[in-house]
């Protein structure tokens, strides 16, 4: 399996996990609001101070982004491009956020694919301190009570990351247990989640958000993203038994690579490494 060098020695722990408990719901994003502010209230609203949502459709503007590129100095293993900032509406067409904290203050990690004014198909990382709610728009969330992602110093990716931390019940409605995880570097996706919900005691659950990138990718349906770092969102995914009755996960996705190569569909079991991080919510179903 595919696998990249990361500038800090891995850690022992490869999943970094919380379980909590959760509830999903649905808001809508108000107009002329950042989004950041926006996200934080309809969490809010439903007595959660963050978790996770995917959008299927929206609009920003104005807006900014940036999109995976190779390191400059070689103090980590990808980085981002220079910003790119866009005027007027831009067409979201799918995407995830993690909603947490950073520096004690709310913060999200977004990723997601769109249209430009004039056609141009695009996708990247949504900046939070850039992007303003366009028009009103209705997302899919999953708030988490008793975990929030929390942005950490990271020594082995030699970033600032999100990862899930315990904190204290609000007494949120809640519905389901739930576990928070990020999943670190050069370990397969889909693997990661079988033996996760095996040590668990999970016989099937449902994948609540997604961010995160993976080393290019390899689909069911025969395409092949050959650059290696992406930007990447789930768009669905279950882990459940399958034909023989092991745990199986189906994870579809879509991402763009550094050279803006877009791509979408199911990922194959066993050959999807994670390139520097994968945020997500596991919703346990049984």
């Amino acid at each position: 399996m595919r696998s990249i060098k990361q500038p800090g020695a891995p850690v022992p722990e490869r999943i970094q996990w919380v379980e909590a408990r959760g509830r999903a719901f649905s808001f809508r994003l108000q107009a002329g609001v950042p989004l950041l502010e926006a996200a934080r209230r309809g969490f809010a609203q439903h007595g959660f101070a963050g978790g996770v949502l995917k959008f299927h459709s929206g609009a920003l503007g104005p807006f900014a982004y940036v999109m995976p590129a190779l390191s400059k100095t070689g103090a980590n293993a990808a980085f981002y491009s220079d910003t790119y900032r866009l005027a007027g509406v831009t067409r979201l067409r799918l995407g995830s956020m993690t909603l947490g904290s950073r520096d004690g203050a709310p913060f999200f990690h977004c990723h997601g694919l769109w249209t430009e004014q004039g056609g141009r198909a695009g996708g990247g990382h949504i900046l939070p301190e850039e992007a303003v709610v366009a028009e009103p728009f209705e997302v899919d969330a999953f708030g988490l009570d008793g975990a929030l992602f929390t942005a950490e110093p990271d020594p082995e990716t030699n970033f600032k990351l999100f990862g899930p931390v315990a904190c204290a019940a609000t007494g949120a409605r809640t519905t389901s247990r739930a576990f928070a995880l990020r999943l670190r570097p050069n370990q397969d996706f889909a693997g990661c989640l079988e033996e996760f919900c095996r040590a668990h005691g999970i016989a099937r659950a449902k994948i609540h958000g997604g961010v995160g990138s993976t080393i290019g990718a390899r689909f069911t349906h025969g395409g092949v993203t050959e650059p290696f770092a992406t930007e990447l969102a789930v768009t669905s995914g279950v882990i459940a038994p399958g034909r023989s009755g092991a745990l199986e996960a189906e994870l579809d996705v879509a991402l763009i690579d550094y050279t803006g190569g877009i791509a979408e569909g199911r990922l194959i079991r066993g050959d999807n490494p994670v390139l520097m991080t994968m945020e997500l919510v596991l919703e346990a179903l049984e």
